[in-house]
């Protein structure tokens, strides 16, 4: 059963990034954090975290226009081809059994 972890772990700033920067992109990172008044480390790890959560989103969301929601709907709507490979994957035991 896994271990719950309490809300005051989870927003503690325990754990440790580091990373390496030319120096135009230090000072880019510099400009940017005073200009929206915020630390460097806040700034860096708000935009992370944006950029972390767009790409994870960007895994599961995708936009349709009407015109490709339409095919889009007509390809789930097809009945499914017999695939050889995987029927007989599918009848073997799985290697964790």
């Amino acid at each position: 059963m896994p271990t719950l972890i309490s809300e005051e772990k989870l927003t503690a700033r325990t754990a440790r990034l580091g990373i390496r920067a030319t120096p135009r992109q230090q000072l880019l990172i510099l400009r940017a954090a005073e200009a929206v008044n915020k630390s460097v480390t806040n700034f860096i790890l708000d935009s992370a975290c944006d950029a972390a959560e767009n790409t994870l989103l960007n895994q599961r969301f995708f936009l349709l226009d009407d015109d490709q929601w339409k095919k889009f709907q007509e390809a789930l709507d097809q009945p499914a081809k017999v695939n050889p490979g995987l029927q007989k994957l599918l009848k073997e035991k799985a290697p964790w059994e």
